[in-house]
C-alpha cells in the first residue's frame, strides 16, 4: 500500500507542479520517446541477466507491492514451531523425529504452519541443519558454521534481482539522453519549417530527458531499494532461526532457545514475552514419531 502511495506522490508532485506553472499536459506524452527508453531498459535487462534471475526479478517487483511478509506474527508462528519441533526432539531425540524433516509437508508439526511449507528454503534451512545435527558427528560451532555459509549464499542470490534493477535504473537517465539526441536529429532535420514544428520536435527531445530521470530516480531506484530491504529482512529471518537452533543445540532447553531466539528479532517485528511464552503453552501437535507410538 506504502508503495503505491509513494509512487502517486511522485508523480502527482512532478505532474502538479507542472501545471501549477501553466504547463500542457499533452507535451508530455511522447509515446515514441517512452518506446525509445522503456523498450531499450527491457533489452539491457535481458542481455544483461540470465532467464533465472528475470524470473526472480519479477517475482521481486511483485513482493514489493505486496509488502514485507516477515510480520511479527511470522516470527511468533516460526518460534511456537521451533519450540514444538525442539520439545519434541528433547523427549524423543533428534533421530526420533527424522520423519518430519524427510516429509515436512505430511508432518503433523510442519503441516501446522503453512508459512514454512511454503518457502522452500527456510524449510530446507531448518529440516537440513536439524538432520545433520542428528547425525552427531558436528558440533555447535560447525553446524553454526554451515548455517551463516547457507545465509550467505542465500542472500547472494537474493540481491541479484534487485541490482539488475538498480542498473537499469542507472541506465535510463543515459536513454533518455538517446531519446532526446534523436529528437534533436528530427528536430535539425525540421530546420527552415514553421517555428511550431520545430518547437514542437525540441519539447519532445527535452521530454525524453525528463523521462528517463524520472523514471529512475522516482520509480525504479526506489523499487530496487525496496528489494534489497526484503532481502535483508529474509536475511534477519534465516539469524533468527540460526540463533534458535545453535542454542538447542548447544544443550539450551527449548523454552530458552526460542527466547535467546526472540531477543534476536529485529525491533519492529519482535514480539512480546507473554506473547511467545503464552503461546508455546498451547498444546503442540504431535510429531510422527509420537503419532506412531500412540
Amino acid at each position: 500500500m506504502f508503495v503505491i502511495i509513494g509512487i502517486l506522490a511522485v508523480f502527482g508532485a512532478v505532474v502538479g507542479g507542472y501545471t501549477m506553472e501553466k504547463g500542457n499536459l499533452l507535451l508530455l506524452f511522447q509515446p515514441a520517446e517512452l518506446v525509445i527508453i522503456v523498450g531499450a531498459a527491457l533489452g539491457t535487462v535481458l542481455i544483461s541477466n540470465p532467464l533465472r534471475i528475470l524470473k526472480k526479478l519479477i517475482a521481486g517487483v511483485i513482493g514489493v507491492f505486496k509488502g514485507s511478509s516477515f510480520t511479527e506474527k511470522r516470527y511468533l508462528d516460526s518460534l511456537k514451531m521451533l519450540y514444538d519441533l525442539l520439545n519434541c526432539a528433547r523427549r524423543e531425540g533428534l533421530a526420533a523425529i527424522e520423519a518430519d524433516f524427510d516429509n515436512p509437508a505430511e508432518s503433523k508439526i510442519f503441516s501446522a504452519y503453512p508459512d514454512m511449507i511454503r518457502n522452500h528454503h527456510i524449510l530446507d534451512f531448518v529440516c537440513d541443519t536439524l538432520r545433520t545435527a542428528s547425525l552427531g558427528v558436528a558440533d555447535a560451532f560447525d553446524i553454526d558454521q554451515m548455517m551463516e555459509l547457507d545465509m550467505d549464499v542465500h542472500h547472494h542470490e537474493s540481491t541479484l534481482p534487485a541490482a539488475a534493477l538498480s542498473t537499469v535504473a542507472d541506465s535510463l537517465p543515459g536513454l533518455g539522453i538517446v531519446a532526446a539526441v534523436l529528437g534533436v536529429v528530427i528536430t535539425m532535420s525540421s530546420l527552415g519549417g514553421p517555428p511550431e514544428e520545430i518547437g514542437a520536435h525540441v519539447a519532445a527531445a527535452l521530454v525524453g530527458t525528463f523521462l528517463g530521470i524520472l523514471l529512475c530516480y522516482g520509480l525504479f531506484g526506489p523499487i530496487a531499494g525496496n528489494m534489497v530491504k526484503t532481502a535483508d529482512d529474509e536475511r534477519a529471518y534465516l539469524h533468527v532461526l540460526r540463533v534458535c537452533m545453535t542454542a538447542f543445540i548447544k544443550g539450551m532447553p527449548p523454552i530458552l532457545a526460542v527466547e535467546m531466539a526472540r531477543r534476536a528479532v529485529p525491533g519492529h517485528v519482535r514480539p512480546k514475552y507473554q506473547q511467545l511464552d503464552e503461546l508455546c503453552r498451547m498444546k503442540a501437535p504431535a510429531s510422527d514419531a509420537e503419532a506412531v507410538a500412540a
